[in-house]
């Protein structure tokens, strides 16, 4: 209960400290808080609005915040209550160690405005560290010989509080030896001496054992402890002393780590091992005894890191020496650090903008920041610049902040980025420096229209160029940024005549890009050329444009024939005859052919030349004039109608060209030869007709003979085929039948029996016709045993049923009405070595040379006006046959058998048994047989 009401009293006591400050920095118009330390996160510190006589609404709106020097951020900024509240918990020993007043310095800034007020907070110390000994035992070797009133130095016990917090007084517990003293030194520190009140006798006690309590005098009060042990020891009456009580060094803070500071010496009056001395650092808390080193040997006291200054400026310890027998003695040490410039100025950007319109006015603030170095005198002054050729200039504000404002007017077309380097330096020798770079960006305004890189434009166009194609690029530049520089172009419509069509349907314009393309296809004959405005605008606000003119020139092609004026063609029905005399001379001027060509240039350059004519040595035309004159003069067989065909070509690439068919009639009356005329066209006329209708009839039998024989040569070959398979199935009724009925070669048997057709052949003016009468039957092989009445030794009615087949595959001797002489055989005279009767040639060459032969032969007939000859019945036959050589005289060359495996052909057996010669072949008979077995 007693501790709760302590506690709040210490806190009445702390809101009345602040309250009391806080009216204070009021009068002194300065901002000054007071808190204590260890106070919880979001804890209130202060009013700030309140203190700085703004509204809540300002500092949120004009950007206020905390500007801090430190690493670390403390406090924070309630925009909404205007309150400074903690950050973090703040802990007073961390930040200021033992010093007697602890401020936290930070700065509030109003950005908008540019103000900056100052802001100090003082962290009071509450007791929050208990005193502490650096070791939980104290050890004490006293000889038993130490006089009564001897003192025996103590470690000091160590409290990180200030004030009534900090360390205020020991107590011991209670023996019978010795008794506490608690000396104050120069520095305010307390020092515990045992005090030997009774004489030690090791006899009796060699050790003795107490405990030291060291406690401060806050509220709470804390407190520790410490246990003491003390050895008796023997003999041993001199302790250790320094030469001087306190020893003092300046160091500068760049001495190198190892460096040798000063040299302590103690002395002891005992004599051997008790005069021993060695040396120590007296362990105190905190990173002293991290920094330097003393050799327990020697006493050289040394440095084991760097020193710096600005971590601390001095450095106070204490030494001891002890002997052999743990007598000691103490000394104090002072090391004093010197500052040296080896710290460059620190520049803090506490606001900046990056980006700046380009019509900015001068005076307008870029950045903020604030400049601080860590050494003191000259090396902590500090001087800012920058570059005196740049638009800018720097202002130096309260508490080392400066502002860099625009000091003239910018251009962003001429500098579109700045650079701007800070540079801080320092007054030290040698100058410490610090460059800060500043980017700044110069935002673009629409002040610049696009411009082209020309006043006017002209461009060639081929005519007959392909809709929508490219015939133009037009580029215009805008040195602004951008949408500023983001151009579009369009075509402005222009005042043109009525009959000019409007420029919309003419070309059209990429609107990004400035290409113009084509609408339609431009004609050299129609325009010529085209004038335009096209306009540039840019799409800043508002925007800005500019127009330029553009010709196109539409050259020409070679796109149109020559036209003929001259002669042109007769719309009455007449022919349109140019007359000559028969009496004219050469050279005489017939007509003349008249062109004109619509293109220009060479593209219309006309020449003239003769295509064709019906006599081409009578004519001539005049290469560039288009004269058609006589070349000699007229003759008797000349025709009556000369025509000529008369070419008119330009000079283009390539040429183009156009005919023209001139008709010159040849004689001296006029109404004489237009009946001439009349009457041979008329006749002409219809010999071309029926030379086409006699032209097409013989192509189509031409062609419906060569199908019928290549389906008949498919149908003989299968029906071979298939014969073979039957024979060979049946090869055991065939061993039936007597040798006479078969003819055998080389062990190869075949039936024999053979058919004979007549054929005729019927020509008029219009058609061919072919007539085959029934058929007539001849045995070639006749046996006296096939008159006895007995089996056919194939089937009857096989024989019946397959009579027409057989008549493609077996073949009958040949007639001997068909041998020819040897005059009349055909193919090479002479060519042939056969019998002396000229037999039908046997072999497979021959007989498709005649085949040939009658088809050309069946062409011809059908041709009237073939100039082979030939009579009627002839089929158009070369004289070489003659006129004798008709259809009928050709023999079925089928009726020739081929034995496979030999050359032979078997001839009519008739006609060698009758001894007869063979008949000529220039008789028209007809050879009918009977149908005989033997």
């Amino acid at each position: 209960m007693i501790t709760g009401e302590k506690r709040r009293d210490g806190r009445r006591r702390i809101l009345l400290c602040s309250l009391l400050g806080l009216l204070w920095n009021t009068v002194a118009a300065q901002i000054r808080y007071s808190i204590p330390e260890e106070m919880e996160k979001g804890s209130f510190v202060g009013n700030i609005a309140k203190d700085l006589a703004l509204e809540l609404s300002e500092l949120s709106e004009h950007g206020a915040r905390i500007v801090s020097r430190g690493k670390k951020q403390h406090f924070a900024l309630n925009v909404r209550s205007g309150s400074l509240v903690i950050a973090e918990r703040i802990d007073r020993e961390e930040l200021c160690a033992q010093s007697a007043q602890c401020l936290l310095n930070f700065n509030i800034l109003v950005e908008d405005k540019l103000k900056i007020y100052s802001v100090e907070v003082e962290i009071i110390d509450i007791n929050d560290n208990a005193p502490c000994f650096q070791e939980e035992e104290l050890e004490l070797k006293i000889s038993e010989t130490t006089a009564l009133g001897t003192q025996f130095i103590l470690e000091s016990a160590y409290d990180a509080d200030v004030g009534v917090n900090a360390l205020q007084d020991y107590k011991m517990s209670s023996n019978h030896h010795f008794s506490l003293l608690v000396q104050t030194g120069v520095d305010g520190i307390k020092y515990p001496e045992l005090v030997l009140e009774r004489a030690l006798d090791r006899e009796e006690q060699p050790t003795l054992h107490m405990v030291l309590l060291a406690r401060d005098g806050g509220e709470p009060v804390l407190s520790g402890t410490v246990r003491i042990r003390v050895t008796v020891l023997d003999v041993n009456d001199n302790a250790p002393v320094f030469t001087q009580s306190v020893y003092t060094v300046n160091v500068p803070e760049n001495v190198s780590q190892g460096t040798v500071l000063l040299t302590v010496n103690a002395t002891d009056a005992d004599e051997g091992s008790n005069s021993q001395v060695r040396y120590f650092l007296v362990k105190i808390p905190g990173k002293t005894s991290q920094i330097f080193k003393l050799n327990s040997l020697t006493g050289e006291l040394s440095t084991l890191q760097n020193l710096n200054y600005e971590d601390a400026e001095f450095y106070m310890m204490e030494a001891e020496a002890r002997d052999g027998l743990g007598l000691k003695g103490r000394t104090k040490i002072h090391v004093t650090v010197l500052d040296v410039n080896d710290n460059a100025p620190e520049v803090t950007i506490t606001s900046i903008t990056n980006s700046i319109p380009e019509n900015a006015p001068p005076g307008t603030v870029i950045a903020l920041f604030h400049v601080h170095d860590r050494d003191s005198g000259e090396n902590g002054q500090v001087l800012c610049s920058i570059p005196g050729d740049l638009p800018f200039k720097l202002e130096k504000k309260v508490d080392s902040y400066y502002s860099l404002v625009i000091d003239r007017v910018l251009d962003r077309e001429q500098v579109s980025v700045y650079n701007i380097t800070v540079r801080a330096e320092d007054f030290g020798k040698p100058a410490l420096s610090t460059d800060t770079h500043i980017l700044l960006q110069v935002a673009d305004i629409n002040d610049n229209p696009p411009t082209f890189s020309q006043s006017a434009y002209s461009a060639y166009i081929q005519e007959n160029n392909p809709r929508g194609a490219s015939i133009y690029s037009l580029t215009a530049h805008d040195p602004d940024s951008e949408q500023n520089a983001l151009v579009t172009y369009s075509i402005m419509e222009t005042n043109l005549p009525l009959e000019t069509p409007p420029v919309s349907s003419i070309v059209s314009i990429n609107t990004e890009t400035g290409i113009l393309y084509a609408l339609c296809s431009f004609d050299y004959e129609q325009s010529r050329e085209f004038q335009l405005r096209v306009t540039a605008r840019d799409s800043g606000d508002p925007p800005l444009s500019s127009n330029v003119s553009l010709t196109l020139f539409i050259l020409d092609q070679n796109d149109n024939t020559p036209e003929i004026l001259y002669p042109t063609f007769p719309t009455d029905g007449s022919s349109g005859v140019e007359l000559a005399p028969r009496s004219a001379e050469s050279g005489y001027l017939v007509t003349k052919v008249v062109a004109v060509d619509a293109d220009s240039g060479q593209n219309a350059w006309l020449s003239y030349r003769l295509l064709k004519a019906t006599d081409p040595g009578l004519f001539s035309v005049g290469l560039h004039s288009g004269e058609i004159r006589t070349v000699r003069t007229f003759l008797d067989k000349d025709a009556l109608k000369q025509n000529l065909i008369v070419a008119v070509t330009d000079n283009g690439e390539p040429p183009l060209s156009s005919t023209v068919t001139v008709t010159v009639a040849v004689a001296d009356s006029i109404p004489e030869i237009l009946s001439d005329l009349s009457s041979q066209t008329s006749s002409e006329t219809q010999d071309d007709s029926l030379l086409t209708f006699y032209l097409v009839i013989a192509v189509a039998v031409v062609s419906c003979l060569f199908f019928a024989f290549i389906v008949l040569l498919l149908a003989i070959r299968l029906r071979r085929w298939w014969m073979l398979q039957v024979v060979q199935a049946s090869g055991d009724h065939v061993g039936g039948v007597t040798s006479s009925q078969f003819l055998g070669i080389d062990g190869v048997r075949a039936f024999l029996q053979t058919y004979s057709h007549e054929v005729t052949l019927t020509t008029d003016s219009r058609k061919s016709q072919l007539i085959f009468p029934q058929p007539n039957y001849a045995d070639t092989l006749i046996s006296q045993q096939s008159c006895e009445p007995k089996e056919s030794p194939l089937p009857t009615h096989t024989l019946l049923q397959a009579k027409d087949e057989q008549a493609f595959f077996q073949q009958a001797p040949p007639n001997t009405d068909w041998r020819f002489s040897q005059a009349q055989r055909p193919g090479t005279s002479g060519s042939q070595n056969g019998d002396e009767g000229g037999t039908w040639p046997n072999n497979q060459f021959d007989t498709e040379m005649l085949q040939a032969m009658i088809l050309a032969s069946a062409n011809e007939a059908a041709d009237g006006s073939s100039t082979l000859g030939g009579g009627a019945g002839t089929m158009g036959l070369s004289a070489r046959y003659g006129p004798q050589f008709t259809l009928q005289h050709v023999p079925d060359y089928r009726q020739n058998v081929y034995i496979p495996g030999s050359t032979a052909t078997l001839a009519n057996a008739a006609g060698k048994r009758d001894g007869k010669a063979p008949a000529g072949g220039n008789g028209n008979k007809k050879k009918s047989g009977k149908k005989e077995k033997k």
